[in-house]
């Protein structure tokens, strides 16, 4: 997509950390933007550092199917159609999964997966019904493949996020919608105190607050790269129309040990009873993978 101006974007988590950059950014770029998140002081703080006539704020709980559908109908109503969808809100609980509750997994899928989840199902429809084309951010995080103990819920969400941008990107590109995968390392943003915005409905079976932790936290992700940073190269993709966003270039050498270790682990076992057959089937699989792959890549290959 070579130019934003004019459109309306839908950014959660938009009061503060990458969703707040991404709406400077899109500001800049001549947008309209509906910045939505579920921490109501947030939002007024973010509205007075914009200071900008093209931004309204809305409080949204993005694992509200309902809550999602009024956010978006009201953003429309006050900016015009979205067609610039940044499904970027999350919330992180550092913990291993064997030490998680049902509410822990309810609570951070429910925000990190189902909130892209209920973006999507809102508004691709509005914007494939419309013709304008559009395009799709997924907020992601190298946890989605780069993986440790911790934080296990998180990282199953973001994996999950992965899997259905991608699919995602190929089923929209006909229509001209767009779809990019934000995979961030360690950013300067408040995720650390995600407890503060845990539902109290979710709140029976989780662990008490560690303070020290969270404070020490709270100093490593001082170190975080810049929001604007983050945001600008995002959308230097958008402009490129390019899938992956790895904003963090330190983890380069990381994701290539991780995948060469992968391809390593295939074994050159014998032939085994109806292999060939099935060797057919994945050669057409494998084709139709590689021209969806390239439909979506563009014409000119961006």
């Amino acid at each position: 997509m070579k130019d934003l101006a004019g459109r309306t974007a839908f950014v959660t988590g938009g009061a503060s950390g990458i969703g707040l950059g991404l709406a400077r950014a899109l500001l800049a770029e001549g947008c309209k933007v509906a910045i939505a998140d579920i921490r109501a002081d947030a939002l007024d703080a973010a509205l007075k550092t914009l200071d900008n006539a093209e931004v309204i704020a809305l409080r949204l709980d993005v694992a509200s199917r309902d809550d999602f559908a009024a956010a978006a109908d009201e953003a429309e109503a006050r900016l015009g159609p979205v067609s610039l969808v940044f499904n970027n809100a999350g919330v992180n609980l550092f913990q291993t999964i064997d030490a998680s509750s049902y509410d822990d997994w309810d609570w951070v899928m429910g925000v990190n997966f189902g909130g892209v989840v209920n973006g999507v199902a809102t508004f691709v429809p509005r914007i494939k019904a419309r013709g304008q084309g559009g395009y799709v951010v997924n907020t992601a995080s190298m946890g989605a493949f780069l993986v440790g103990p911790a934080p296990g819920i998180y990282t199953t969400a973001k994996f999950a996020v992965r899997g259905l941008s991608e699919s995602l990107r190929y089923s929209l590109a006909p229509h001209g919608i767009g779809v990019s995968l934000l995979l961030p390392g360690l950013v300067k943003s408040n995720i650390y105190a995600s407890d503060e915005v845990r539902p109290e409905s979710l709140k029976a079976d989780a662990k008490p607050t560690d303070a020290a932790w969270v404070e020490r936290l709270a100093g490593v992700h001082q170190s975080g790269m810049e929001p604007d940073v983050i945001a600008a190269r995002v959308i230097e993709a958008i402009h490129a129309n390019r899938f992956y966003i790895f904003s963090h270039p330190e983890f380069r050498d990381e994701v290539r040990e991780v995948f060469d270790e992968i391809v390593a682990a295939f074994r050159d076992y014998p032939p085994d009873p109806g292999l060939e057959q099935r060797l057919g089937f994945e050669a057409t699989r494998r084709a139709r993978y590689a021209e969806a792959r390239a439909a979506a890549r563009g014409e000119d290959g961006a």
